[in-house]
């Protein structure tokens, strides 16, 4: 009897040597489709949760970095997935704007996803060369109300997340001002630390190396609160731009008929894998605020933010594509 419980624990260690919590929702891997190409911010996010959801559930997670095309081949390709949970879109504010950038798409933004949960927000920040001669926003609001037409403002290409941004910000602020799109946020840097233009906007991440070698200034971020990594630098409501807010997000979702148990069980594990102490460490490190949210308050935010950013689109002429 002795030696058959023996072999019985035997057969449990590799069991045992799992999570408490692991359940695996089968054998195979759930991958997380990422329309962005590897090394940004919403492919390191994906991949840092995705890590942990594995360490959790007991089940292979991994990435598949599909970019280009505004996300649509990536979106396209999840909304036509099997709806059983093991194919998620990484969504961002970029899956917003594309509802209202495209003609056509081959899903519908609102319709042909399941929304499982944010994974966190991160800035956009308005950032000015070191020696520029506006040290506050309030400065340089007043230069483009006295000089109506003459601010430069830089940005990544047009229809992007900071393009648009940009185009909120002048719209809000009531500023005539000019915005140029470079290709690529090396491209706004260089320009921006040049003197071609006088400020730009773009997310915080890839902008702190140059703000912590006192390169270039950052005088507002665009978020509703001011960023945990650069605390004395005030938002743009709080520099006098009232109502105004913009910020990134990710998000993760599935294919629409993905069955609610396994949504909700999705749900739970992102709860999880954001609450780890080392996950919330590692997204911090990437100036990333990771934010757990219910499918319906992602939902709600998806449709908030696609009126938005085509109102946007729409105010700015920004030709549809």
């Amino acid at each position: 009897m002795k030696q058959k419980l023996f072999y019985f624990l035997l057969a449990l260690m590799p069991l045992l040597a799992l999570p408490v919590n692991a359940q695996p929702l089968s054998n195979r891997a759930i991958k997380i489709v990422v329309p962005f190409g590897a090394g940004g911010v919403a492919d390191l996010t994906a991949r840092i949760v995705a890590q942990k959801m594995a360490d959790n559930m007991g089940q292979p997670v991994v990435v598949d970095n599909k970019p280009g095309a505004g996300g649509v081949v990536a979106g396209d390709t999840v909304a036509k997935a099997e709806a059983d949970g093991h194919t998620l879109l990484l969504m961002s504010n970029g899956t917003a704007v594309s509802a209202g950038l495209f003609k056509a798409l081959p899903f519908d933004t609102a319709r042909d996803f399941a929304p499982i949960s944010t994974l966190g927000f991160f800035d956009i920040a308005l950032v000015v060369p070191q020696n520029s001669p506006y040290k506050t926003l309030p400065e340089l609001l007043a230069f483009a109300r006295a000089n109506p037409g003459k601010l430069n403002i830089g940005t990544i290409n047009v229809g992007s997340t900071q393009n648009l941004s940009a185009e909120l910000f002048k719209s809000t602020a009531n500023i005539q001002a000019q915005i140029v799109p470079f290709n690529g946020t090396p491209a706004v840097i260089t320009a921006l630390r040049g003197g071609q233009i006088d400020a730009a906007v773009e997310i915080l991440s890839p902008l702190l190396p140059q703000i912590n070698a006192s390169a270039i200034k950052a005088l507002a971020v665009f978020g509703d609160r001011r960023s945990v990594v650069l605390k004395d630098v005030p938002t743009a409501a709080q520099s006098g731009i009232t109502g105004f807010s913009a910020a990134s997000w990710n998000a993760l979702a599935a294919p629409a008929k993905t069955p609610k148990d396994i949504v909700a069980r999705l749900n739970r594990e992102v709860k999880a894998a954001l609450e780890a102490p080392d996950v919330k460490k590692r997204l911090l490190d990437l100036n990333i605020d990771a934010t757990y949210s219910t499918p319906e308050q992602l939902a709600t935010l998806l449709a908030a933010e696609i009126r938005r950013w085509s109102d946007v689109i729409a105010r700015a002429k920004i030709p549809t594509q």
